[in-house]
């Protein structure tokens, strides 16, 4: 069950106008009765970026994107529907509204409450690495660090002092219960004394973002203590946080890693914070943990390539290597950057500055050249076991990747390096299985609303489990090329459609309701050659009668995204129709008679297998003769046909 009711939804979208919220973010500008702008979703010189107040829709002409306010958050700032719904809501201070679902409000008020104690938390450490004796060892090390007054603010870093219940005493003063705190990870709990005691004390504070920008976790460094202490304490695993899911400073990277189109992945906070004082900001970092799979999921979204940026020393190339299954499991192309030892990120830029950081992420190679580097470091390539163990090690990863280029272009520079036959790596290389299967991809959400895409024929809902054979046969809809496989199956992308399909659809996006009606009487989907126009006209019509806004629309197509991309384009388009409801019946008797041009050419097939009987063939000669017939007859209502 959806966790917004539907009137909810429209109750957001009607206060959202996407002229105001597409201008908070890019400078529109007024082209006729549209607004335009750079796009930003892929670089272009001239605007071809539109925005149409009157549909409430966008779509750019330059890289076919497109949809509604819903929409163009979803893509802007990379979140869900549900959450580009929370942050439209939010925008327009409507109250968060749930569908009757006792366990999603349970949930949710949990997560409410979490987010409240832990942006609360955060706060009281800011305050304490600012002004309190507490925190001085703190502004030391930061001092020391080469921390700006910036970027402290910018990351909201803190401290928490060195006490065994400054957290357990400030959440009674502020009336966070304690069994919230524990849930939160921030204080714990002792059965046998029945005392509460801070997770958290003597230790610089980074608070944890999701990628909306709230706080939902600590890293807590340690500023003094003994050698049995840990350096880095996290908050647990909570229903906020899920360490093998959250990437450092993505809610501050996000954009530039799109704009830069590729990731640099660091191994930890101050690094990261280091890069992005530095000007380079797509800049993340795992949480205490190698990167994962669901790390390369996400920032699959954003980008096709990532650049491991580790420590310099033996212990940053291993922490190289253990991040590369996940990612190659993930699709992702990755490089590496080699810091000189034994300087990591930070203490390079400090040491070299911002310039120097660029020139060696610049020179970063592909991580198969620096694996292969590796391999060849860590065995002796002049000893049969050092052979073996190198083209075992390229190989294992290799087939992580399932590219037979890349297997190919490094079975050749392996054998290169070690003197040896490239059809031997070959041979060899295809003995090797990956240690670990690929991960599945995260499931899509499915949706909620709006038809699917029929598999073959007519887009009604009313088709028959199986078309039938013949044209002239009741309900028969000529297939189409497209359909013979679902869209997981099928390599090519979605086909354009034709003109008359694209003024087609131009005309029902500036059709009322008379003149939709007037279709539905005169126009039979199964005319449409192309699917998923067919899918989409199909829609329309049945708004006759209805709301015929375009992002109903765009809302009973679900998460068909070619099929959105032509709606936007039809809806956006500026162009004067002189005359719609002739053009449309013009159009209409076009698409009619190419249908049934088609019909007889299949009849003409059916004429020519010599296999069919003789009624057979008489058959087949009195339809082509009734086809003819029709076409040479003005359009007619359906019935009359």
């Amino acid at each position: 069950m959806p966790l917004f009711s539907q009137g909810f939804i429209e109750r957001v979208r009607a206060a959202s106008d996407i002229v105001d919220v597409v201008g908070a973010s890019l400078p529109l500008k007024r082209a006729g009765t549209n607004f335009v702008a750079l796009c930003p979703f892929h670089r272009e010189k001239s605007p071809s970026f539109n925005v149409s107040p009157g549909r409430q829709i966008f779509h750019c002409f330059g890289c076919q994107t497109g949809g509604d306010v819903f929409g163009f958050v979803q893509k802007y700032e990379n979140i869900s529907f549900t959450e580009a719904i929370e942050r439209l809501a939010e925008r327009a201070r409507i109250p968060i509204e749930h569908e009757n679902n006792p366990a999603a409000l349970q949930q949710r008020g949990i997560k409410d409450q979490l987010l409240k104690l832990h942006e609360a938390i955060c706060t009281r450490w800011q305050q304490c690495l600012a002004t309190e004796a507490g925190g001085q060892v703190a502004r030391d090390y930061l001092a020391q660090r080469g921390v700006s007054a910036d970027s402290v603010r910018e990351f909201r870093i803190g401290a928490a002092p060195e006490s065994w219940d400054d957290t357990v005493n400030w959440a009674k003063r502020h009336g966070f219960d304690l069994k919230l705190c524990q849930e939160a990870g921030l204080v714990i709990h002792k059965a046998e004394s029945n005392r509460w005691y801070d997770r958290f004390r003597g230790r610089l504070m980074f608070p944890i973002c999701d990628e909306q920008g709230r706080v939902i976790a600590f890293s807590g460094r340690i500023l003094q203590g003994d050698e049995k202490s840990a350096k880095y304490v996290n908050s647990p695993e909570t229903p906020l946080f899920t360490k093998g899911k959250v990437l450092f400073a993505l809610d501050k990277a996000k954009r530039a890693i799109l704009d830069a189109g590729h990731a640099i992945v660091c191994e930890g906070q101050l690094d990261t914070i280091a890069c992005h004082a530095a000007g380079v900001r797509n800049v993340i970092a795992p949480q205490g943990t190698a990167l994962t799979a669901a790390h390369g999921r996400i920032l699959k979204r954003y980008v096709e390539e990532v650049i491991l940026c580790f420590d310099g020393d033996k212990a940053g190339r291993n922490a190289t290597i253990r991040s590369l299954d996940d990612c190659l499991g993930s699709g992702l192309a990755i490089r590496v950057a080699s810091i000189p030892p034994p300087d990591d990120p930070d203490s390079y830029i400090r040491k070299s500055g911002a310039d120097a950081f660029r020139e060696v992420l610049g020179r970063a190679q592909s991580f198969f050249d620096f694996y292969l580097q590796h391999l060849i470091t860590e065995n002796d390539p002049a000893t049969d076991r050092g052979r073996l163990a190198i083209i075992a090690g390229m190989g294992s990863k290799l087939q992580l990747t399932g590219n037979a280029v890349l297997i190919d272009t490094y079975a050749q520079r392996t054998s290169q390096r070690l003197g040896v036959s490239v059809d031997a790596v070959r041979t060899e290389f295809r003995k090797i299985r990956p240690a670990a299967p690929r991960p599945e991809p995260e499931e899509r959400p499915q949706p909620t609303a709006g038809p699917s895409r029929p598999a073959q024929g007519s887009a009604q809902a009313s088709a028959p489990d199986a078309a039938p054979a013949h044209p002239s046969d009741p309900g028969y809809s000529e297939p189409d090329p497209s359909d013979d496989a679902p869209a997981s199956m099928t390599a090519e992308p979605p086909t354009r459609p034709a003109p008359n399909d694209l003024w087609l659809l131009k005309f029902l996006c500036h059709a009322d309701s008379e003149l939709l009606d007037w279709t539905i009487q005169h126009l039979d989907p199964k005319w449409i050659q192309h699917a998923i126009t067919r899918t989409i006209v199909q829609c329309r019509l049945n708004q006759s009668g209805g709301e015929l806004s375009i992002t109903t629309l765009l809302a009973a197509l679900g998460e068909d995204d070619f099929a959105r991309q032509l709606v936007t384009e039809a809806g956006s388009d500026q162009r004067a129709i002189a005359n719609l409801p002739t053009q449309l019946a013009d159009l209409a008797r076009r698409i009619r008679d190419a249908w049934i041009d088609r019909q007889i050419v299949l009849l003409g097939t059916h004429l020519a297998d010599t296999s069919r009987t003789h009624d057979e063939h008489l058959t087949a000669i009195r339809e082509q003769q009734q086809l003819r017939a029709w076409k040479r007859q003005p359009l007619a209502p359906l019935g009359d046909a």
